[in-house]
């Protein structure tokens, strides 16, 4: 092999010190958010309930940078700047001319990109007094991230974890209650929300939409004592993590390239908003040609499958209703599906990019994102969640068509977290347990019958 750089690291003077926020170059706005019982437009008044002042403002700004707070800054020293990572041996593997790159967030102490956002989010919630912090989680990186960061900031962590999960990831719970959280299988008899899915479905093993309604119901009514905590979604989640794509043009410049695709997996839009906006900017402003792709899970298929419209961002109905694509509220995933990204709706972010056609959209079956995720993981010696597997499965797609097509690419994705407690699903995929589900269009047709008429 030669000596070529492999990894491109910057120093922590280069930790970004303001977040990107792509509402200010989005060419028509974002949809407002509606008050899930009357249906109207939000103000700021209606979600104090659950944010603190300062992320309701980060929800609606138009600035196009909003700065980092030096304590948070701090704290992000503890991983940031991340490195980037040029794949050759991956590359040597596809025999492909094209270039591969991957930012990895699976160095944080919470072992993904999730930190980036619950830190600020526990900051500015300290700041305004609050004891602690619900919220929900599915595979349980945004579960251990928030847990973390509560302990940095003195906070108390309510955690409900969609059952499968809770019951399939024991070590996931573990280490949530080890930076000191309170974590509970959803759906649970602590809730009016948890309770009544339970009376329909005693069986039931969750979803995030339960989960997030059961979390929402615990902050609402605790009397001011406690807030809710969103690892995705929310304009203000994915505007922290823009810290990672920052980085990255940076890192770039220093490898001499830059993208003509960059690949994010999606559940929610967190991870994918994180690596992508800084280049959706670049596109918008500067008149660049990156392509920009989506990936979702086959079994998941809210932007490939979904349809464009008012959900409820809960199954309940407790949360805001927000314009997206959604599989419908009531969308529960099949318990075989091991691969994480399960929300039954997507980032308003996302969904405007979309549906403008700004970016592209991809569904991957489960058994070719952990063939894919093997193939890195022999390559890179990264074992990887099975979340940012989707993206890989489709980076692998785009170096086969640059070989076919005997093109030189330069292609960039974000490596979210790590896979070392998603090993029962990774058993199920060595032992041949593991199977392509795709969600039936029926399924779908039923579940969007229950719309919110708006």
């Amino acid at each position: 092999m030669s000596d070529e750089s492999i990894r491109f690291d910057l120093p922590q003077s280069e930790i970004p010190r303001a977040w990107y926020n792509i509402q200010a170059d989005l060419p028509r706005p974002l949809p407002p958010m509606l008050h899930p019982g009357t249906h109207q437009p939000l103000g700021p008044d209606d979600l104090l309930p659950l944010f603190p002042m300062a992320l309701i403002m980060q929800e609606v700004s138009q600035e196009r940078y909003v700065e980092i707070p030096p304590d948070v800054r701090d704290i992000y020293k503890l991983w940031r700047p991340t490195p980037l990572l040029r794949a050759r041996r991956l590359e040597r593997a596809l025999d492909t001319p094209a270039h591969i790159y991957f930012k990895y967030e699976g160095v944080s102490p919470s072992g993904s990109h999730k930190l980036n956002t619950a830190t600020p989010q526990a900051y500015y919630n300290k700041l305004e007094g609050v004891q602690g912090l619900t919220t929900e989680t599915g595979a349980g990186q945004w579960g251990t991230a928030l847990a973390q960061a509560c302990d940095f900031f003195g906070l108390d962590c309510k955690v409900f974890m969609v059952k499968i999960s809770y019951q399939q990831k024991p070590h996931r719970r573990t280490i949530m209650q080890t930076y000191g959280a309170e974590v509970h299988a959803s759906p649970s008899n602590l809730t009016n929300a948890g309770r009544s899915i339970l009376e329909q479905d005693p069986n039931s093993t969750g979803s995030l939409g339960i989960a997030i309604s059961e979390a929402v119901e615990a902050a609402a009514t605790s009397g001011g004592k406690y807030k809710y905590a969103l690892g995705s979604v929310l304009n203000h989640v994915l505007m922290h993590q823009t810290v990672i794509g920052q980085e990255a043009l940076k890192q770039l410049e220093i490898a001499g390239e830059y993208p003509d695709t960059v690949v994010g997996c999606v559940g929610g839009g967190s991870n994918f908003g994180g690596i992508c906006l800084p280049f959706v900017h670049k596109n918008l402003t500067e008149g660049k040609k990156t392509r920009i792709i989506a990936v979702e899970p086959s079994a998941c298929p809210s932007l490939t499958r979904g349809r464009y419209v008012y959900d409820f961002g809960d199954t309940v109905g407790l949360a805001p209703l927000a314009k997206m694509y959604t599989l419908g509220h009531t969308f529960v995933p099949a318990p075989l599906h091991a691969g994480g990204l399960r929300y039954h709706g997507m980032a308003s972010i996302v969904c405007e990019l979309y549906d403008q056609g700004l970016i592209e959209a991809r569904a991957v079956p489960q058994l070719e994102t952990f063939r894919a995720a093997v193939q890195f993981a022999r390559a890179e010696g990264i074992v990887p969640a099975p979340e940012p597997s989707h993206a890989i499965a489709t980076v692998i797609q785009e170096a086969l068509a640059a070989k076919a097509a005997g093109e030189k690419k330069v292609i960039l994705f974000n490596l979210c977290g790590h896979g070392h407690f998603d090993m029962a699903a990774y058993e199920a995929y060595m032992a041949g347990s593991l199977v392509d589900y795709e969600y039936p269009a029926e399924a779908v047709e039923v579940a969007l019958q229950g719309l919110p008429q708006i």
